[in-house]
């Protein structure tokens, strides 16, 4: 996105609801990281595959996703936890490199998929967009709310934008199965609010209440936009 894009989005979003973008101060340089490590990598280092609808998304979220496509019918699809011994394995696995999710269970899949979300050492959802996702958050109508988190969505790197539209778009494939996995696209926004925009360690009581209601109010409507 060019600067000047970026300025008018921030302007429209200052302008019609008061809600100022806080840009990153320094840019965070990366070294490129070799071998096979899928989990705790930046987007930017992991092998990624081009889906023509979605742009460039990582190969384990697209394998991961499609091999749960076959069996979205599963009750409690990432709301069950998977194997704990099981999911160690499998990521020590893939992190090595090695093809094991063709045989592994759903849940222990779905688990794995949260747990590549959260150890992303940034958060899907950037850091310098959660305050400005609070304020949207407490615009006084829904259509308000929407659209802030319309705009607010444009601002995201394209690498972050190509993995949760990707994402999102298998989420709603999921909802779509919900009388036979119950699981809602509230339910699945309640499973991913903390792996897609992760509270503060530092955040007070009340405020991680609010940052866990707006996770799961963005999730929501980011399944529901595809």
């Amino acid at each position: 996105m060019k600067a000047t894009d970026r300025n008018v989005i921030q302007f429209h979003l200052h302008v019609l609801y008061g809600i100022m973008v806080k840009n990153s101060g320094k840019k965070m340089e990366r070294l490129l990281i070799g071998g096979t490590k899928i989990f705790g990598v930046p987007l930017e280092n992991l092998p990624r595959r081009y889906m023509p609808e979605f742009g460039l998304v990582p190969c384990f979220l697209v394998d991961a996703c499609c091999l749960l496509m076959d069996r979205v019918a599963t009750v409690g699809l990432f709301r069950k936890p998977g194997s704990l011994s099981r999911i160690k394995t499998l990521r020590a696995k893939l992190n090595r490199g090695e093809e094991c999710l063709s045989t592994a269970l759903p849940n222990d899949v779905a688990t794995l998929i949260k747990k590549f979300c959260r150890e992303l050492p940034e958060p899907l959802f950037p850091s310098e967009l959660h305050s400005a996702l609070l304020k949207a958050q407490e615009l006084p109508t829904v259509e308000d709310r929407t659209s802030a988190l319309q705009l607010l969505s444009c601002l995201l790197p394209a690498r972050n934008s190509s993995c949760l539209h990707f994402l999102f778009d298998f989420l709603f494939k999921v909802s779509q199965r919900c009388t036979d996995n119950l699981m809602t696209s509230s339910n699945l926004a309640t499973v991913f609010a903390p792996c897609l925009l992760p509270l503060s360690n530092k955040a007070e009581i009340s405020e991680g209440h609010l940052e866990l209601r707006v996770a799961k109010y963005t999730t929501t409507t980011w399944i529901r936009w595809v």
